[in-house]
């Protein structure tokens, strides 16, 4: 007899899965302290027998010397999603508030003119973020078939609307408002259990808008209200919470990391916190901090150097060209396609960075096929090229000094040529390899050496496979693998 499997629909998996984020974070938050303690205990016993792990300072010259977690250097692909409220008019980009009410724009007035009635306020999107058709599982399913090894969620914008049931943010939280469920915990469970993907948070530490940070920019950040009772008290929950792997900080700008106290939470979050040991955090931590302290540097949006850099990098873009949010009125040109994005790709692991990709999800929960797309194409490139993108170190040279558009990563004995465009020749010339007696080459996908010649004066001309475009083993660039070369 054939045992028939149970089918179980999305909303009931969603439904399911919110009740065991829900009860997973109210025990994290209220557990006992004696089961705290235990766990303290148990910690304090494992390194007794190990080698005593360091402690951290809360200084930028202590913290700086904290290596970052080997997995973070080696996943070198992450996905970025950006969504909040603000996913709700999906106009502009998801400074929405700011350019209505603070900037003041004429076209984000005139769109409120023309499509809301008069007296509508932004906290009135709050209701209408109902994320009806979010399913987690379906999520995991296409990050994980993106070829990224982490995922970044926004947990809370500059709105100020968490994406979690945060005490601090009374009826301005999922739970509460809007969707009425556990944004966060949901994909954190969906992405834990159904996928090999490291969980990261997004965070921004200032709200437009919140009364108290007003205040304490009056006071020109002489008094730390905001933080005290918002700022730092989310962060400290979202990670007791949530155990993200990633800590992103966002909105930093405007004050210095003194407000912030960013030096004492980050001592706390490599010293005690629950991700002590696999945890890694970009650098905006307070004016003037980027690209100067914190894990690894994001400098700025889209940092792309095309230079090897001397610290951990990451470039966070975004596939829709002006916006990190979701957009209705984008048009296809306004997408980066997969030539784009495949360049950046080799670009960033080239010189040394992480690539973290933004998609930006709709206010019913959906991530839209032309998003969809971009992330499984991008899985199937990775699926034939993967080796010379993971795990993967800067050779000597970042890119060829004869063809444009080849650059080059390394992995054991292998140094990899990442080529843009196919040769209108069908040979392809590198200046830079240096080639021997014991030199081979051969494509990823495809299963043949490939005839090379050496080149007077250094280098080597590759005749590339003949084979009409169907039979080649992906569409967008191709990767030379050569050993024996210096």
């Amino acid at each position: 007899m054939i045992r028939r499997p149970v089918r179980v629909s999305p909303r009931l998996c969603a439904m399911l899965l919110c009740l065991t984020a829900v009860v997973g974070f109210v025990l994290t938050m209220f557990a006992p302290s004696s089961i705290l303690a235990a766990g303290l205990e148990e910690a304090s016993h494992w390194r007794q027998g190990q080698k005593q792990q360091p402690r951290y300072a809360p200084t930028w010259d202590s913290l700086d010397r904290r290596p970052l977690p080997r997995w973070y250097d080696e996943a070198k692909f992450g996905i970025f999603m950006h969504w909040g409220v603000f996913s709700v008019p999906s106009y502009g980009s998801e400074w929405f508030w700011w350019d209505w009410k603070g900037a003041k724009n004429q076209d984000f007035i005139d769109f409120m003119k023309n499509n809301y009635p008069p007296g509508f306020s932004y906290a009135d999107f709050a209701p209408m973020f109902k994320a009806e058709w979010y399913n987690p599982l379906q999520w995991a399913e296409v990050l994980q078939a993106s070829g990224a090894k982490y995922v970044v969620l926004t947990s809370k914008h500059h709105e100020g609307f968490t994406n979690w049931p945060s005490k601090y943010s009374w009826n301005w939280n999922s739970v509460d408002n809007g969707p009425h469920r556990d944004l966060v915990g949901e994909l954190q469970m969906a992405i834990r259990n159904n996928s090999d993907l490291h969980f990261g948070l997004y965070y921004s530490l200032f709200e437009w808008f919140h009364p108290l940070y007003l205040k304490d920019k009056e006071n020109k950040w002489a008094t730390q209200e905001y933080v005290k009772e918002v700022g730092l008290a989310e962060l400290y929950e979202l990670v007791n919470a949530y155990h993200p792997e990633v800590v992103w900080s966002d909105g930093d700008w405007e004050a210095p990391y003194t407000y912030w106290n960013s030096t004492n939470f980050l001592a706390w979050l490599y010293n005690d916190s629950p991700v002590k040991d696999t945890v890694v955090t970009n650098d905006r931590w307070g004016s003037g901090m980027s690209c100067h302290h914190g894990g690894y540097y994001t400098c700025s949006d889209r940092y792309n150097p095309g230079v090897l850099q001397k610290h951990k990098w990451e470039n966070c873009m975004t596939i829709d060209k002006k916006s990190w949010g979701f957009r209705r009125e984008a048009t296809l040109a306004d997408y980066l396609d997969m030539d784009d994005l495949v360049k950046i790709l080799a670009e960033t692991v080239s010189c040394g960075g992480n690539l973290l990709m933004n998609i930006g999800p709709t206010h019913d929960g959906r991530i839209v096929p032309i998003f969809e797309e971009r992330l499984r194409s991008m899985g199937k490139w990775l699926g034939v090229n993967g080796d010379a993108i993971y795990a993967t170190k800067p050779w000597r040279a970042q890119n060829d000094t004869r063809e444009p558009g080849v650059w080059y990563t390394s992995k054991g004995d292998s140094v990899y040529a990442i080529a843009l465009d196919w040769p209108a020749s069908g040979n392809l010339t590198l200046g830079v390899p240096k080639t021997s007696v014991a030199t081979a080459v051969t494509m990823l996908g495809w299963k043949t050496p490939l005839k090379w010649a050496a080149v007077s004066g250094g280098g080597l001309t590759i005749q590339m496979p003949m084979a009409a475009p169907g039979q080649l083993p992906c569409q967008w660039a191709w990767v030379i693998q050569m050993k024996g070369v210096v």
